[in-house]
């Protein structure tokens, strides 16, 4: 299946990919945009924007959809936060999105990673992008309790594609995440893929179950392999079906709907930065 017109992106200058790992100078620190290789990388290393990745590049879930290597990772680095925290500082960001791989091997599933990157950016607003801690509730709190800005969960894909592309994860516990977070007078956000075999009818539901939850912003974008062995797309969504589904999201009342077909989880992550807090419902 050739990629439509639609779905051509130039191939991302090097000089900016380059520009940002000279200000970073720590080969240590990851970045989801190279290590889930995101086709956005260029524009977005280009205006000094990324999502930092903690608690290393290797993952201990094995999402059929991701580019992200699968194995036994290494142990947490203390240093880690300072490092984060330096290269936040370098770069001159005054929003900072964390995300990281899935730590099933450590006991809080790396949570307390998180809170003390949080904790560590303080005064700057942080998303936190974060995995379901195995549906801990202690861990999840551990995180709420760091007090991100945004909390951050991916529901990636619609119930009945879970045990195809996502087997480690459980839809209703992701939800569970969400609708914690927003006990906790959070912003939320949570991001969807299409192509991967859902209908319209499917991703109109994923919303009304975000929406459920109070989720505030949602992310929507087509499904594209990382690589030649990953599953290839069921069908390339076309931008006027994007549009539905950002029309009826807004109606359904979330904050912001991204919607297209390159939009990715952080994609325009800083717009909220001068949003007002949500109040706890």
């Amino acid at each position: 299946m050739a990629l439509p017109q639609f779905l051509i992106k130039r191939i991302p200058k090097q000089e900016n990919i380059r520009k940002i790992r000279n200000l970073i100078d720590d080969c240590r620190i990851h970045t989801v945009c190279e290590s889930a290789k995101c086709p956005n990388i260029g524009e977005c290393f280009s205006k000094n924007t990324l999502t930092f990745m903690i608690l290393g590049d290797v993952c201990t879930r094995n999402c059929r959809f991701c580019g992200i290597s699968k194995g036994k990772p290494s142990p947490p680095d203390p240093e880690e936060p300072e490092r984060i925290t330096l290269a936040v500082k370098k770069l001159g960001l005054k929003y900072v999105v964390i995300t990281s791989v899935s730590r099933d091997d450590l006991p809080d599933g790396g949570a307390s990673q998180f809170a003390a990157v949080i904790k560590c950016l303080r005064p700057l607003k942080v998303e936190a992008l974060i995995p379901d801690f195995q549906g801990s509730e202690p861990a999840l709190k551990t995180v709420l309790d760091a007090e991100p800005y945004v909390l951050n969960h991916n529901l990636e894909t619609i119930p009945r594609l879970y045990s195809k592309i996502r087997s480690q994860a459980d839809y209703q516990r992701s939800l569970w995440v969400l609708k914690m977070a927003k006990n906790r007078g959070l912003y939320t956000k949570s991001g969807l893929m299409v192509g991967l075999g859902e209908n319209k009818e499917d991703v109109f539901s994923a919303l009304q179950d975000l929406r459920r939850v109070e989720c505030n912003i949602v992310t929507i974008g087509q499904y594209l392999p990382p690589t030649n062995v990953h599953p290839k797309a069921e069908r390339y969504v076309r931008p006027e079906e994007f549009e539905e589904y950002r029309a009826f999201g807004k109606a359904l009342g979330f904050l912001e709907v991204f919607s297209g077909s390159f939009v990715r989880s952080s994609y325009r992550a800083g717009e909220i930065m001068e949003w007002k807090k949500p109040s706890v419902s």
